[in-house]
């Protein structure tokens, strides 16, 4: 299998990918982060140099700083992100589920804006050149392209992120540079004090950080992307991408000043384009772009696929469309993501509208970050008083970044809040009304059973319901559900020559692959549980085989048909899997908030991928049952007999 881990070694392969996958969001801010800033003010020189010295130091202390150096330390087997982050501690308190599952909404919600965003703010350049060209449709027809190529894997664009990045990055430096020669006084804004003075002095000042926070939009994503790349590639090659932004976004400044006194009818950065180069220069922003949207893209795909297997999302199908370890596909997510942000581009029409709406949702994932990293950093014993240093600098500035961000509420802000927090909504719902259900699960010991189970297999008085009989079971170790043992045994009596209880336990590593067989009782009764990492699809059928052949070469079981006329031609016995579903009671009478999460719970199990569709059952051998959900039955209810 192809694998990118392969590089988690310093190498210029290394290096190459990460600047393609890692760098994309990020890299692609310069194209709007200014813009956001002066918006329809008039430039000054506290402007320029105000707006280029925030940038970075915001660059310094969120990206490189919390990001590059500190929170890519916080891996899980190698693998970054917030839900790998949360995976890590999560045994520890279970209130960090509120941050985790905070700071993965309000991400996941921030896809919708971000192509949209990037894509808009390139494809806008050609505005200098073509005043009257309609741009809407161009943009819509590169984000539904982007978004429909998917199914088919991404190994084409794939192979493109390193060098047209690294174009891109090498573009942006030198026009920096070349505007900076015509006005070096622009880097005085490396000067700290040139922050203070544009929150300080300038009217409004603290409220440009809600511009100024867009230039390190994708640290987050930087950090999912640890598992790609590995942390030695991302930090050396950050030292270039920043090289190259810092000048792009100084650059830009110095044209700035170069402008003072006027209103701005171009990008900053498309004013540092010459015009020979204006049209090659939108054609590689425009890829820059495009490969920026589907890093998040796949990024969004992965963070799904993560909560789906810790049991925060609905089930829903996802696709391996190629054989690179880690990219997948789902569908579901695709579609949604392409509708949101085709609705985005409609309703806000152009980048600048955009920019009121991006960045707050982003703002709070950070924050949750903040409180999951430092948390980890406890446990790991790292000095107490380094780590409530650190607490306290990143609550700060992350805290008067999502002030300065709130104020876009009303401008548009409100759209990424609402996803992220409908998002929220599921993912909470869908865990709560797990623990609830778990609560209630009746759970017995396998072993009183076995004699039982034994006798009904061999009770030629009981018609035979299958060969090999499978249940999977949510339980491990020798314990089993009771509603399992009362459908074998309460039921239509399930004979069968063979038992199989199937477990699949969620790992905290995120690509463990391993399995253990017990034989309860030979030829009669066998327990298997799968150990899958967070982010190992459960291919149970899949899975079940391979166990089951290497158990035949063993000599472990005999799986051949034990009917008579069949036994004698060694002819394979058949397997019915038997999946157990819940319903929930109209008995029950519950509280008005269990009420509603569990009601909830069920509407969206209705959208949800069926357990046999998810375990990649064949339909052909599987038998649904459904049991009644009791949590709370009528209490104090007295019945008269009548003679």
């Amino acid at each position: 299998m192809k694998n990118l881990e392969n590089f988690k070694n310093i190498t210029f392969a290394g290096f190459l990918i990460s600047i393609g996958i890692v760098f994309g969001d990020i890299g692609t801010s310069p194209l709007y982060t200014y813009s956001a800033i002066i918006g329809d003010r008039p430039v000054s020189e506290l402007l320029a140099l105000g707006g280029a010295s925030a940038i970075f130091w915001t660059l310094f202390f969120q990206t490189t700083l919390k990001y590059v150096i500190i929170t890519l330390r916080a891996d899980n087997n190698g693998e970054g992100g917030i839900f790998s982050l949360y995976a890590l501690i999560r045994r520890y308190r279970k209130w960090l589920l509120i941050p985790a599952i905070a700071g993965g909404s309000f991400l996941l919600a921030d896809s919708i804006i971000t192509p949209p965003i990037s894509v808009s703010s390139a494809i806008e350049g050609l505005k200098q050149r073509y005043p009257d060209i309609p741009l809407i449709p161009i943009v819509l027809t590169i984000i539904i392209s982007l978004f429909l190529i998917q199914r088919a894997g991404t190994s084409i664009i794939g192979k493109m992120f390193g060098p047209v990045m690294m174009v891109w990055f090498t573009m942006i430096g030198v026009l920096g540079i070349s505007e900076l020669s015509g006005n070096i006084f622009a880097l005085k804004a490396l000067n700290p004090y040139y922050t203070y003075k544009l929150l300080a002095d300038y009217p409004g000042g603290f409220w440009l950080l809600g511009g100024v926070f867009l230039c390190t939009t994708g640290a987050e994503a930087l950090y999912s992307d640890l598992g790609h790349c590995g942390r030695k590639n991302i930090q050396i090659s950050w030292i270039y991408v920043k090289i190259c932004l810092v000048l792009c976004y100084f650059g830009q400044a110095a044209w700035l000043l170069n402008h003072q006194g006027t209103t701005l009818n171009i990008s900053p950065f498309f004013g540092l384009v010459p015009g020979w180069f204006l049209l090659p220069a939108i054609g590689i922003a425009t890829l820059a772009t495009i490969i920026a949207s589907q890093a998040l893209i796949s990024g969004s795909f992965t963070l799904v696929a993560e909560a789906i297997r810790l049991n925060l999302w609905p089930k829903l199908r996802v696709i391996f469309p190629t054989d690179i370890k880690g990219q997948l596909y789902i569908p579901t997510i695709n579609y949604l993501l392409m509708i949101g942000c085709c609705c985005v581009v409609l309703y806000f029409k152009e980048s600048k509208n955009m920019e009121a709406a991006f960045g707050l949702s982003v703002t709070l994932t950070m924050l949750m970050t903040t409180i999951l990293l430092s948390f980890y950093l406890f446990i790991k014993k790292t000095n107490r008083f380094l780590v409530i240093l650190l607490l306290i600098v990143f609550l700060t500035i992350e805290g008067a970044f999502l002030i300065a961000n709130l104020r876009k509420f009303t401008h548009g802000g409100w759209v990424t809040m609402l996803v992220g927090i409908i998002i929220f909504g599921i993912m909470f719902i869908w865990y709560r009304a797990s623990e609830i259900k778990k609560k209630v699960q009746a759970i017995v010991p396998l072993k009183p059973y076995v004699p039982i189970l034994k006798e009904l297999s061999n009770d030629l008085a009981v018609p035979k319901y299958a060969t090999n009989l499978v249940y999977l079971t949510s339980v491990g170790n020798d314990k089993i559900e009771e509603r399992i043992i009362h459908s074998i045994l309460h039921k239509q009596p399930k004979r069968a020559d063979l038992y199989w209880f199937v477990h699949v336990d969620v790992m905290d590593s995120p690509y463990h692959i391993s399995y253990k067989v017990d034989i309860v009782e030979p030829e009669e009764i066998v327990r298997i549980t799968f150990k899958l990492g967070f982010r190992i699809s459960p291919r149970i059928n899949y899975f079940f085989r391979k166990v089951v052949e290497e158990m035949v070469q063993n000599k472990e079981i005999n799986i051949q048909s034990r009917y008579s006329s069949l036994e004698k031609h060694n002819i394979t016995g058949d397997f019915r899997f038997v999946v157990m579903q819940r319903f929930l009671s109209f008995e029950n009478e519950l509280s008005l908030k269990d009420n509603l999460i569990l009601k909830a719970y069920f509407l969206l199990k209705k959208f949800s991928l069926p357990d046999e569709k998810e375990f990649g059952l064949d339909y052909s051998n599987v038998t649904i049952e459904k049991t009644p959900l009791l949590l709370a039955l009528p209490k104090n209810i007295k019945m008269t007999r009548e003679i």
